[in-house]
Order: C-alpha cells, then structure tokens, then sequence
C-alpha cells in the first residue's frame, strides 16, 4: 500500500465508541422508546453482526419511527436534559490520559468522526489534548464517503501516509482511510469493535488494540 514506509505524524480518531462511550446514550434511547434497554442494546448488537445501520434498530423496535420527528419532540420535552448527546462523563478513562501520552510524543493529534454539530461544542468543551477537532456535520460528508477522508488529508496537512486513522469499524474507518492512502488502527470496543476485530479482515489494519494503552504502546519510537 502507497505510503506504507511513510513515518506517522498524526493521529486522526473517530468518536463514538473511539472516544466516547455511547452506553447511556442507548439507555436513553431505551427508556424513550419504552423498551427494556437489554433489549436496545441487543438489536443494536444485531444490527452490527449483520453489517447493518444502527438506524435500522429503530425500525425493528418501531416500525415507520420518525427519529428526526421524535428528537424534535424530545428536545421540547426536556431542553435542558442530554437526550442524544453526550458530556465529559462519557468518555472512556483511558482517552485523556492516552491522548496527553500521545501528545508527549510528538504526534499531532486530530478528532474527526460522524457526529451531529452539538458534538462538536461537546467535545471542545471537554478540554482533550488534541489540536483540532471536526464533524461530518460541519463538513457536510460523513464516513465512509471518500470525501470525507479526503477532507480529513487536506485540514490535516500532511500526506496520507503520515497520518493513523482510528476507530472501532472495518467499514466506516478502517477500510475508506486505507483508500485514502492512510494508516489504520481498530479499536477493539463497542459491539461493532469486538465483532469486526474478530473478522479475519481486520488483519488489514496496520494494529489491532484493545484500547489507548496499546495504542500508545504501538506508537512509540
């Protein structure tokens, strides 16, 4: 692969299940749909072994369910509650220490996942030790789409070769940012991050990790 032998200088992450646990997101999702949330969180485990949308798992729960419609109302509802949205509670503990380990390191370090525009005032908010921080709202594309990637190249700055794409899917990281000409790390959590990094083609990723403490350990010198 083109730009195999390049040094990496940056490290481009994902969001959802790379960053943030996204647990009570879906219990919220549960109590707000008024199933049980094993339920929730089991359709959704579905919809991941069978290389489906996790937007599906609402139709299954609710045939013809509007989720724009019923965000709308739920925000009406409860305007000051999270709803779909997460805070600095949700991060998994190992991504603040992990990045600031990066960072000593010398990497660059860049957020940029599909995410809606409130994620991105979320995420600053939380005050990481990471130099920029992107959406698929605030670009207009979102992953797997090349142009996304694409986009991700030309704010990064760099070549392709030099930069480490991570996240927890095959499909909507892994695979685009080798398209792209980039190095891959998957991180082994969240349903589709067991079930892809069980797959044999995960091994097409340049590391396999279980989550920043092997991350930092395969980037050091």
């Amino acid at each position: 692969m083109e730009g195999e032998n390049a040094v990496i200088r940056a490290l481009v992450f994902d969001v959802g299940e790379t960053l943030i646990d996204e647990t009570r997101i879906w219990t919220r999702w549960a109590d707000r749909l008024g199933v049980t949330r094993f339920t929730m969180l089991g359709v959704l485990g579905g919809m991941a072994a069978l290389d489906r949308s996790f937007a599906e798992a609402f139709q299954i729960i609710r045939p013809g369910f509007d989720v724009e419609t019923e965000q709308e109302a739920w925000k009406r509802e409860d305007p000051d509650g999270l709803r779909v949205d997460f805070d600095a509670a949700d991060l998994y503990p190992d991504v603040r220490p992990g990045l600031a380990a990066l960072r000593e390191l010398g990497y660059e370090l860049i957020i940029a996942g599909n995410q809606p525009p409130q994620a991105h005032d979320a995420l600053a908010a939380m005050d990481l030790p990471v130099d920029a921080i992107y959406t698929s709202d605030g670009w207009g594309v979102s992953k797997p789409d090349p142009a996304f990637f694409a986009k991700v190249v030309a704010v990064s700055g760099r070549e392709p070769g030099e930069l480490l794409y991570v996240g927890d899917r095959l499909d909507n990281d892994v695979f685009p940012a080798r398209r792209a000409g980039m190095r891959t790390a998957l991180i082994r959590r969240g349903p589709w991050g067991y079930l892809h990094a069980a797959r044999p083609e995960a091994a097409r990723a340049d590391h396999v990790v279980e989550g920043f403490p092997d991350l930092v350990a395969a980037m050091r010198p």
